[in-house]
């Protein structure tokens, strides 16, 4: 699923393509995807401006003239800026000079319009990377559950995902089991300081291709290849050369090294 980087790496891309253009024709193709009926949500949209595009989180907010277009990209979600439609294309947006395309193969994106803010974007926690240690720190130790999961919950932290939280662990010398109560104030600013760092740098290389993420132009990312344990298993650790290995933790793989990475 794509995270922080990459949908930030989309809005960076569509944003000064789209401000300031009207919304003309619009067509859905899946009610999987579109949340509400197709001739609701296409009247909801004709004939808007956009007004700004930000990230929320993993959530794309279009704020419109009137209103507001919410999209999530979902597992396989592609937002695309002047491609051609194909055969998992689910929306086609016609704009003043342009045509934005939402492609999802598997279905499990999203497209709504919406008059006010959405619950599922107004309801998430503060971003990692506008965060400072202190409120980070406060908010950990009011968890007694393990950590990664409490790192990939959005009302904790809006954003994180599998991808890097894993990489953000591994950085931190953490193992993703630890009850998140117990860290104490030192490892706590290790992890923050880690999740901030690579974040940044994920979207310094424009996100991580894993599967089927492209940008808006239809181009890989290239952190994928900085990877020091996701996807790593049974490969040998960067730090200890011990092997990379591969658990469950709240229905997720896991990426870790034990040797390195403590409870």
């Amino acid at each position: 699923m794509p995270e922080l980087p990459e949908v930030e790496t989309v809005v960076r891309g569509i944003a000064p393509l789209i401000v300031g253009q009207t919304i003309g024709e619009v067509r859905l193709f899946s009610r999987f995807v579109t949340r509400g009926g197709f001739e609701e949500t296409a009247q909801a949209l004709r004939g808007t401006r956009i007004e700004a595009v930000e990230r929320r989180g993993k959530h794309i907010l279009i704020t419109l003239d009137r209103g507001f277009l919410h999209l999530h990209l979902g597992m396989t979600g592609k937002l695309l800026w002047n491609a051609p439609a194909g055969p998992h294309t689910r929306a086609i947006l016609q704009l003043t000079d342009g045509v934005l395309i939402f492609d999802d193969i598997r279905q499990f994106g999203r497209l709504e319009a919406a008059k006010v803010l959405p619950a599922g974007v107004s309801n998430l926690g503060p971003d990692p990377l506008d965060l400072d240690f202190e409120a980070f720190f406060q908010r950990l130790k009011r968890h007694k559950g393990g950590i990664k999961p409490l790192l990939l919950n959005q009302s904790f932290l809006r954003g994180m995902g599998n991808i890097y939280t894993d990489e953000a662990l591994f950085a931190a010398a953490i193992h993703p089991r630890a009850k998140a109560q117990r860290i104490s104030r030192r490892r706590a600013a290790k992890l923050f300081q880690s999740i901030q760092e690579i974040l940044r740098m994920a979207i310094e290389h424009r996100g991580s291709s894993v599967s089927d993420y492209v940008d808006s132009s239809g181009e890989r990312g290239g952190f994928q290849n900085l990877h020091q344990v996701y996807g790593k298993e049974n490969q040998p650790c960067p730090r200890c050369g011990g092997p990379i290995r591969r658990i469950v933790i709240a229905q997720r793989g896991t990426h870790l090294c034990p040797r390195c990475q403590r409870a």
